[in-house]
């Protein structure tokens, strides 16, 4: 009781000292708990919306592709609509209707605008069914009654201002058609963002499917007191349930769960990643905090080791500080996360993904693992200040408050630091050697870590060369002022490295990445200028295949020498060692051995296009032991049979475009697989007459308007697009970072205001003997820069380093430039210096305001 009076006490009578470490811990456990409510929150809506649209049992073709798959034909698998009467004479079957969904379709309103969501979601069309009424409901106007009619959802009616009336154009394999909005429906349950449209049976059989005795899967409903599985069952029996796939809505629903649920787990997970370094970025903080207040406190802890207390019992005042610092940060982080998720939700919302706060999910073990995260982090930062005080002999009661350094200990932390360094660097060193991707991204985890735990242990041994480096060429320039703030970064080395250290983290994960960004630009870039032969690229941003009118009018733009398609077939290869692969072909115009120049280790790839002939890539022959001349036995998915194709070229693997593809001619592709199975074109080339590549450029532009699904780019535009591509992510995830250097900056903010309490006589006494306000605070404010230049540049030295070892690891897959991006580093180099006078504002400005004669008469 006598401990837990005793941290009580000290925890309030030093709370302001605290508040910043609190702060440090609420922020990283907001980030996990906002992180675990809104993924649980996205998986409740996307359950119910699974849930809410599934049908008792639905039956599909068997090779029906998943939700989030594209139809490589542009049409999805279809049933024959006789199926729906013989399901409907299945035993415990109350109604069966036929259905039609597609999402391989643009939808487009009278100013030519596509009405598809921009997040990813897609666009889905289909026939209105009584199955939609569980999780739609007609809120205005009327469902579609014929061809001229359609009806669209309520949320992308209000994004898009679109009210009855207005006329929308349908773009599809099969072509466009025109249609008034005749009825709006509203969602019962939250639409994640997909834009909706209904069409009558008829018009949807017709203008989706190309066929009027046609339905993508079929919908049934029990009759009353009939099970899911025994109603599945039943079916099963009825259609020959072998031929097609059956699912109960249970099953239905975890299907779809499933095909989203990659996409969850890996937002979550990273998201948890970046949380994670905010929470090691905030053990420095807290290890600081302690190891400060532990030290100003020497006297008193002397003083109570001299009247009995033992060293466990010192120890444990220190670590139930700790506990508290844990609970008050870890509660109120919990709730803040909360917020934070709801505005997550908002972000996403206004990006065009709808997320409901009534689907808001809290589950239990959310609060759970906050607070147990919070408080173990927190106590294992305190742990080695905490032995520490507990170390203090009753004599320190007698000496003024600070404990002397510990050489011994200096010495061993030097010795592990460059030992741990030094294996770092070998590891990175293995990893940019290594010969296969796998192996040397096992070395490249393992340099990463070896060599920041490293930096971080021999931090303070490099504080002192590197702050006077520092101070030599910034801090002796502001004279008497400028000298001091150097010595005070290096009186206590240990805490003016572990302060930078908090920085280097978040810093050295941002100059890795850029390092590795720009290097996959250039190498990109190089790759393109090399390779690609063709003026313009045509494709879609979401994948979506080239419609044959749009294919169409870009082969009658004026200025265009050719246009070469592209179609990837999936078909399973037999080699002639006997072994059989499942792989994608591509199938294209002979222009394309001109459109993207491929290196071949053997024969010529124009060859690879003539009658019954194909080639492979070097990694596919060297696997196989495939030379040219050899024959393969390909089954075409599809296919009607299997076609024996000549290999006439090896392609060189050594590329990062069409890395590993398999080339043939169109018209070989299409001697096997019938015509209404040939995938479409996923992407198109083209190649304008000699001297007329603007004219051309512009004339594809103008050809392609109707279609705003597609953009053409010539190579200038394409590669800024990839470069832009890239950015984009890069800001993503320095957003994320930010977070782990909002607490190191938080960090350097703890570490001058303790500093300042530490040094309070002293500060007085410098004042009584003629130092001002101004330079007071100026001293503080240069020792503040002086220690985040050191932590910036640890960190860019460290993050080059490992940016350089991942791209010599991305030069096995083809990425093979390395390009510093050094004005990146120089402007984060720079900017540190910002953050470190931004940190010292508050601590400054209350060292310029103490009363001289009471700093003074400070014990």
């Amino acid at each position: 009781m006598t401990v837990l009076k005793t941290s009580l006490r000290n925890f309030y009578a030093h709370k302001g000292r605290m508040a910043l470490s609190a702060v440090a811990v609420l922020l990283s456990v907001a980030f996990v708990s906002g992180t675990l409510v809104f993924t649980d929150t996205m998986n409740t809506t996307f359950d119910k919306l699974f849930a809410a649209s599934a049908a008792d049992v639905t039956v599909s073709p068997k090779g029906a592709a998943a939700a989030d798959e594209m139809p490589q034909t542009g049409k999805p698998e279809t049933l024959p609509a006789s199926l729906v009467r013989r399901v409907e004479g299945a035993t415990g079957v109350k109604a069966a209707e036929g259905a039609v969904v597609s999402m391989s379709v643009t939808v487009v309103d009278a100013d030519n605008e596509n009405v598809g969501p921009t997040s990813g979601a897609p666009t889905i069309a289909g026939n209105w069914t009584r199955n939609d009424l569980r999780s739609m409901e007609i809120t205005s106007g009327h469902a579609p009654r014929g061809p001229t009619e359609v009806m669209v959802d309520a949320d992308t009616a209000d994004k898009h201002h679109l009210k009855l009336g207005d006329e929308l154009r349908t773009i599809a394999v099969t072509g466009d058609f025109t249609a008034r909005i005749s009825g709006i429906a509203s969602f019962k349950v939250t639409n994640p963002g997909a834009a909706v449209v209904y069409f009558d049976t008829a018009t949807a059989q017709r203008h989706l499917l190309g066929g009027q005795d046609l339905f993508t899967h079929i919908a049934v409903e029990a009759a009353d007191g009939v099970g899911h599985e025994q109603l599945k069952r039943s079916v099963a029996a009825a259609v020959d349930g072998a031929a097609y796939k059956l699912q109960t809505q249970k099953e239905a629903a975890d299907a779809g769960r499933e095909d989203v649920g990659g996409f969850l787990d890996v937002m979550k997970y990273a998201m948890l990643g970046f949380a994670g370094i905010a929470f090691l970025v905030g053990i420095f903080l807290i290890v600081n905090t302690f190891s400060m207040l532990v030290a100003q406190r020497t006297r008193e802890i002397g003083l109570m080791r001299a009247i009995g207390s033992s060293r466990k019992q010192v120890n444990r005042s220190v670590l139930v500080e700790a506990v508290l610092l844990g609970v008050v940060g870890s509660v109120l982080g919990v709730g803040a996360g909360v917020g934070l998720a709801v505005g997550l939700m908002e972000l996403m919302s206004s990006m065009g993904m709808e997320l409901s706060t009534q689907d808001l999910t809290v589950k239990w073990t959310t609060p759970a693992v906050g607070l147990v995260l919070g408080i173990v982090v927190t106590v294992l930062a305190a742990y080695v200040p905490a032995r520490r005080a507990g170390k203090v002999s009753p004599m320190a009661a007698l000496r003024d408050a600070g404990t002397p350094a510990d050489g011994k200990a200096g010495a061993v932390r030097a010795v592990t630091g460059l030992v741990l360094t030094g294996a770092g660097a070998a590891a990175l060193y293995a990893a940019a050697r290594a010969d296969a991707a796998g192996e040397g991204s096992l070395y490249l985890a393992a340099g990463v870590v070896l060599s920041l735990l490293g930096f971080v242990v021999v931090g303070p041994v490099l504080a002192g060369g590197v702050v006077r480096v520092l101070g030599a060429l910034i801090l002796r320039v502001f004279g008497p002022v400028g000298r001091m703030a150097e010595r005070n970064a290096l009186r206590n080395p240990r805490r003016t490295g572990a302060t930078g250290a908090a920085l280097m983290i978040g810093l050295a994960l941002v100059a890795c990445l850029s390092v590795v960004g720009s290097s996959m630009v250039a190498s990109a870039t190089e790759e393109l200028d090399r390779s690609v032969g063709a003026d313009f690229i045509i494709q879609s941003a979401n994948g979506q295949p080239i419609v044959p009118q749009a294919q169409t009018a870009l082969e009658k733009a004026p200025g265009i020498a050719h246009v070469t398609e592209y179609k990837l077939v999936k078909a399973r290869l037999t080699s002639p060692d006997g072994r059989t692969e499942d792989e994608g072909i591509v199938a294209a115009d002979p222009t394309y051995a001109s459109d993207l120049r491929r290196e071949t280790v053997a024969g010529e790839l124009s060859a690879a296009y003539g009658q019954d002939a194909m080639s492979v890539g070097s990694d596919y022959a060297q696997r196989h032991g495939v030379k040219v001349g050899d024959t393969l036995t390909v089954a075409f998915a599809q296919g009607e049979r299997a076609a024996r194709l000549k290999v006439a070229a090896i392609t060189s693997d050594d590329t990062n475009v069409d890395k590993g593809a398999m080339y043939t001619n169109i018209a070989t592709a299409q001697q096997y697989v019938p015509a209404g199975k040939m995938p479409k074109n996923i992407i198109l080339f083209a190649t304008a007459q000699e001297g007329e590549e603007t004219a051309a450029y512009a004339a594809l532009k103008k050809s392609l308007a109707p279609y705003p699904q597609y953009k053409a780019q010539n190579q200038t535009d394409f590669k800024q697009d990839l470069k832009d591509q890239v950015g984009q992510l890069l800001n993503i995830v320095y957003g994320l970072l930010a977070l782990a250097i909002i607490v190191a900056v938080l960090g350097v903010v703890n570490t001058l205001a303790l500093s300042v309490v530490e040094r309070t006589r002293e500060i007085g006494l410098m004042r009584a003997i003629g130092l001002s306000r101004r330079q007071l605070r100026r001293m503080i404010r240069l020792e503040s820069v002086v220690i985040a230049l050191f932590g910036a540049l640890l960190g860019l030295g460290l993050g080059m380093g490992w940016g350089t070892a991942a791209q010599k690891l991305l030069a096995l897959e083809g990425l093979g430039v390395l390009e510093i991006p050094w004005p990146t580093i120089l402007t984060v180099f720079v900017g540190s210096a910002f953050v470190g006078l931004f940190a010292a504002l508050v601590p400054a400005f209350r060292a310029g305001r103490m009363n001289v004669l009471n700093a003074i008469a400070t014990d």
